[in-house]
């Protein structure tokens, strides 16, 4: 067994969605999914096929967000994970819930748009996740500057009232 890492490369600004399912139809469930919570949304969707021909399989409505996601699945090369690629102004917000209901969905490893290396180990013949680093470790503990700029930040991006 070797471990690996694995960087995921994309655009700064880029949000994605990281996951393990268990079945082929993965791919139009969550395309179906994605489409129905948020109209007009921008999207790429890979998923790695883990039996038969071992393909990474593919979907979405954004061609530079359905190319991300077959490039780093393949990278990643996992039985059974997927990546979802957002398209600029979407957010994992406004579809986790809704991913986390499509019944084939096992497991969502992160929903992020920081910089993200997964940890695989490689068996030779298959690939596992055994999880992922995401962003940055902190650097300290708000304090009560901290938490005023929280707040007035959310309330300046329109998610708190």
């Amino acid at each position: 067994m070797d471990i690996k890492t694995v960087v995921i490369e994309k655009p700064e600004s880029i949000n994605f969605i990281f996951g393990q399912s268990h079945f082929i139809k993965t791919v139009e469930d969550v395309h179906e999914a994605l489409v129905n919570t948020v109209p007009g949304i921008k999207f790429g969707v890979a998923f790695c096929e883990a039996s038969g021909k071992c393909l990474v399989r593919w979907s979405g409505t954004d061609e530079a967000m359905i190319e991300l996601a077959k490039k780093n699945a393949y990278a990643v090369g996992a039985g059974h994970s997927f990546f979802v690629f957002l398209g600029e102004g979407f957010f994992p917000l406004n579809v986790l819930n809704t991913l986390k209901n499509v019944p084939e969905i096992c497991h969502i490893f992160c929903a992020t748009a920081n910089p993200v290396q997964v940890i695989v180990a490689d068996l030779g013949g298959s690939r596992a996740v055994l999880g992922v680093a995401d962003g940055e470790q902190p650097k300290g503990i708000e304090g009560d500057e901290d938490i005023a700029w929280r707040k007035n930040f959310l309330r300046q991006i329109g998610y708190k009232a």
